[in-house]
């Protein structure tokens, strides 16, 4: 994707091969793509038949002698917010895309189905001192932060901060929202507290942002290493079989841990990959969340 591109011509090619092919999977239903349940009680009403079972009230039931089912009220105006990570861990890629772009094209694809709808969604970037962007609804909105996003400088080096950022935002957004982390995960430590307390005020969706060649060290001798945001540098015996096979471990148990952190504050977790399309992704994790039950019909 490059910069020089026009944000329409993006779009319109992110639509053809992204959207589309959502279509196949989704036939044009979007309105659970992302969305969970509302928990907001409306009514209880007499049993119809081709109500769900599960949503008998048993006390009601018992005591009128019919049966009665809880009937909630949808989210329908649930404004969504895309935190993007712009850090410069997210200029690096190996495959198709560097991360920093893939985070870009998933950016615009969920503003685009979000807006496509009528609903409202607005863009944050961090670090640094991108403007955010403020929610609204059409396909200019999805236009207007595809521009945005693509046009940011990379954040001040330094380690990043996801304790702080979460912290922020925690205090911007009042009301109820639904928010997509879009990150790497590459942090300063004790981010998992901040997490915790935004996925219980909102509904907070990780988009985890990787590379294949960040996970297996290559064959290929001596090899220097730089890490893009504290800018220090050391090189690396590829060569010795014990250094890829430590490098292997270190990064397993670091993807645990972070699975772990997910699973603890109870966040869904879409995982991409510089190597591939957002398509198959997409579909694993819509189905994971409709076994689940997590996502609503509107």
């Amino acid at each position: 994707m490059s910069v020089l591109e026009a944000p329409e011509r993006v779009l319109r090619r992110l639509e053809f091969t992204v959207v589309r092919r959502l279509d196949g999977f989704l036939f044009g239903d979007y309105t659970g793509l992302f969305y969970g349940p509302s928990l907001d009680l409306a009514e209880v009403r007499e049993y119809q038949p081709g109500d769900e079972v599960k949503r008998i009230d048993w006390n009601v039931t018992a005591r009128m002698h019919r049966l009665f089912v809880r009937q909630y009220r949808e989210e329908r105006e649930l404004t969504a917010w895309l935190l993007v990570d712009l850090s410069p861990s997210m200029r690096f890629g190996t495959r198709r895309h560097l991360k920093r772009e893939t985070a870009v094209e998933f950016a615009a694809v969920a503003a685009y189905i979000i807006t496509r709808h009528g609903d409202k969604v607005g863009a944050m970037a961090f670090p640094g001192r991108l403007p955010v962007v403020p929610p609204r609804t059409g396909r200019v909105q999805a236009l207007r932060i595809l521009h945005v996003l693509r046009r940011a400088a990379e954040g001040d080096g330094g380690l990043t901060d996801l304790g702080r950022v979460l912290r922020e935002v925690g205090r911007l957004l009042r009301r109820r929202h639904l928010v997509f982390l879009v990150s790497d995960f590459l942090s300063a430590p004790g981010w998992e507290r901040a997490l915790a307390e935004l996925a219980r005020r909102h509904d907070l969706i990780a988009v985890w942002v990787r590379d294949p060649a960040e996970e297996v060290l290559p064959d290929v001798g001596l090899l220097p290493v730089r890490d893009p945001e504290t800018g220090q540098q050391l090189w690396v015996d590829t060569s010795d079989r014990r250094v890829r096979a430590a490098y292997a471990e270190l990064v397993a148990a670091q993807q645990a841990r972070l699975r772990e952190t997910f699973r603890r504050a109870r966040v869904d977790v879409l995982e991409l990959s510089t190597a591939g399309s957002l398509v198959e992704p997409l579909v694993r994790f819509v189905t994971r969340r409709r076994r689940r039950g997590l996502v609503a019909r509107r």
